[in-house]
This record gives C-alpha cells, sequence and structure tokens, in this order.
C-alpha cells in the first residue's frame, strides 16, 4: 500500500478543521482539489475515510485513524524543517504573525525592517487576526506567532500546548474631550462622568471596572465601542471620557482629546505566544527566536518613545513570574479575552 504524505496531510487538515471548505482555506487550494486529493487517498489504502451519507463532511472511523496518524506526521516534518535550520548559518524560511492593528503598525512593521536587515531570507506574512481566532490556528499550525494582548491585572491563563513570551506593557490612559470646561483631573471626579467604555470582555473594559470598584463609583457607560479609532472620535466629539492603551493615542493629532494625568490606571501586558515544541521543551525554532528579538527590540525603542511623549504614569511596576530565571511567564501563559487586542 502506497500512500501519499500530502494526502495525508489534506486529510488531517480536514479533521481538524471539521470540513472541507475550511481545510481548503487554510493550505489555499480550491475544495474541489481538497476533494480531489481525499478521493486519491481512499484509492490509495482501499477503504472509506469520509463518510459522504450526511450533509456535513465527517471521517469514517478508518478516516479518524488515518488523520491522527497524519497529525503526528506533520508535526515531526515541522520540527525536522526547525531543526535543520541548526546546520545552516543562514536562517531562512516563512513565519506567519498574527497580531492586531495598533501592534501591526507599532511593534511588527519596525520588527519587519529589522528583518529583512538582518535575516533577509526569512519571509515573515503578517496576519490580522487575535484573540480566540488566533490561538485557534495558531494550535493547529495555521499560524507561528500569535500576538495577544491581556488585562495585566487579570490572573494568567495558560494552556498545555502553547507558551508565552513577554513583550510589552502598554500603560492606560484615561482621555477626555478638549471641549469640555472641567476636565477630569483626579479618579474622584470620574464618577459622574459619561464614559465611551470598552466591552466587558476585553482588556479595557477589565480595567474600567477594576478602577470603580476600588475607588468606589459606578461607572455611567453611555456608549460602548470596541475599536479605538472610532472610541478616540466621540471622545473628541465630546461624547465622554474613555480609557485607552498608550500605544492608540500615538497616531491621534495633538489636541484632538486630553490625556490626562490620573495615576494607577492600569495597563495591558502584550506577549508573543508559539506552540511548545517537544524538542525545544517550550524554545522557540531558530526563525521564530530572530522574529521574537526583533519584536521586543521594538518594544524597547516604542516605550522610549511613548515616555518622551506621555511620561510614565505613576502606578506600580508589573513584575512576570518566571520559569528557573530564564525570563520567561511560568506556564504557557494565553489570552483567554477575545477578540483580544486591536
Amino acid at each position: 500500500m502506497e500512500i501519499d504524505p500530502r494526502r495525508l496531510l489534506v486529510l488531517h487538515e480536514v479533521a481538524v478543521r471539521g470540513g472541507v471548505m475550511r481545510a481548503a482555506e487554510a493550505l489555499h487550494l480550491t475544495a474541489s482539489a481538497v476533494s480531489q486529493q481525499l478521493a486519491q487517498l481512499e484509492r490509495e489504502v482501499g477503504l472509506a475515510l469520509i463518510d459522504r451519507s450526511q450533509r456535513r463532511v465527517a471521517l469514517t472511523p478508518a478516516g479518524r485513524v488515518l488523520a491522527g496518524y497524519a497529525g503526528r506526521i506533520e508535526e515531526e516534518l515541522s520540527e525536522a524543517r526547525r531543526e535543520l535550520t541548526r546546520f545552516t548559518e543562514l536562517l531562512a524560511g516563512p513565519v506567519s504573525i498574527a497580531a492586531f492593528p495598533t501592534v501591526i503598525r507599532h511593534l511588527v512593521l519596525p520588527a519587519l525592517v529589522t528583518l529583512a536587515e538582518r535575516h533577509p531570507q526569512v519571509a515573515p506574512r503578517v496576519h490580522e487576526l487575535y484573540g480566540a481566532p488566533a490561538l485557534r490556528e495558531l494550535r493547529l499550525g495555521g499560524i507561528d506567532l500569535a500576538i495577544t494582548e491581556q488585562d495585566a491585572d487579570e490572573p494568567v491563563p495558560t494552556h498545555s500546548a502553547l507558551v508565552s513570551h513577554p513583550l510589552y506593557v502598554d500603560e492606560y490612559r484615561i482621555v477626555a474631550p478638549p471641549g469640555w470646561a472641567e476636565i477630569p483631573r483626579t479618579v474622584t471626579d470620574l464618577g459622574g462622568m459619561p464614559w465611551i467604555a470598552g466591552p466587558a470582555d476585553q482588556a479595557c473594559g477589565q480595567a474600567l471596572e477594576r478602577l470603580a470598584a476600588l475607588h468606589g463609583f459606578t461607572p455611567r457607560r453611555a456608549h460602548v465601542i470596541e475599536e479605538f479609532p472610532p472610541t478616540l472620535s466621540m471622545v473628541a466629539a465630546g461624547h465622554g471620557v474613555a480609557i485607552v492603551p498608550s500605544l492608540a493615542l500615538l497616531e491621534v493629532p495633538a489636541g484632538e482629546v486630553v490625556v490626562t494625568g490620573i495615576p494607577n490606571v492600569g495597563a495591558r501586558s502584550l506577549s508573543v505566544v508559539t506552540r511548545i515544541s517537544r524538542a525545544r521543551s517550550g524554545e522557540p525554532g531558530p526563525v521564530q527566536a530572530v522574529v521574537i528579538a526583533a519584536l521586543r527590540e521594538a518594544a524597547q525603542a516604542l516605550g522610549t518613545r511613548v515616555g518622551k511623549r506621555y511620561g510614565t504614569p505613576r502606578r506600580r511596576r508589573f513584575t512576570w513570574g518566571t520559569d528557573g530565571g530564564q525570563g520567561r511567564p511560568t506556564g504557557g501563559a494565553v489570552s483567554r479575552r477575545g477578540p483580544g487586542g486591536r
């Protein structure tokens, strides 16, 4: 029995993604091409692998067994590719990065410049994808790195298949409309004001809830907005105050909103998440490592830029739990919040 391993990988994608259409998207093939590969694989093994009696594509018992082997083959091939880079002086190959808009603009783009200068054979591919969908693609192997956000005062969640590498602590700022006669200067000024609030399951929404609980006021959520540009536009138009991270303010024209000096608002922590490799005990592969290094270099420069523009809020210093003093968070920390970043 001769089995083409390339067709096994097609079967694996159908199994993990739950259908031909999704597998086709992940493999950059047409649905017809995927169906043809599956049919050819069935002829090679002499067994039905797809149950076509149902409206939704499902694997037969034989298909599930073979898909399990296909998954292990894909994992071994990926590990082999990563290990072979140790024998070359020049790092090369594709690497896919999932991120959200503010991070793409202020961290990923500078990192791409660094990579192009130092490792021209590394070929980054950026996906605007974040939160649960990004982590799912990471676990399935559709992307190599995911940049996530999490409110820095929230407990760090874990996942057995993923590990998180600290990248940047993005301080929150409270912004107010420039046209207001009374600009809030302390937390006690915020109690009766209307808020342009983030959703409750996102980092900025959690920051507002924590701030209100800490200081004993109930925020009046006049509007709930997910994205930062419309939030800032609403603030500029006089509809309320808002909590936003510093990165969201870097492209806002001077005077469009008032950045208050209210301290102890909190921060969101940005991390780079990778899959755990059995051979590397959670350490990223060589290509991933140079991408993370470039992102951290961009983050350091960004911190200097933000500090010069806004100063450093008077707040407690965040600390990261480490694994054996190696500077990594304990366990495989990942963001569980959705959509998880903007």
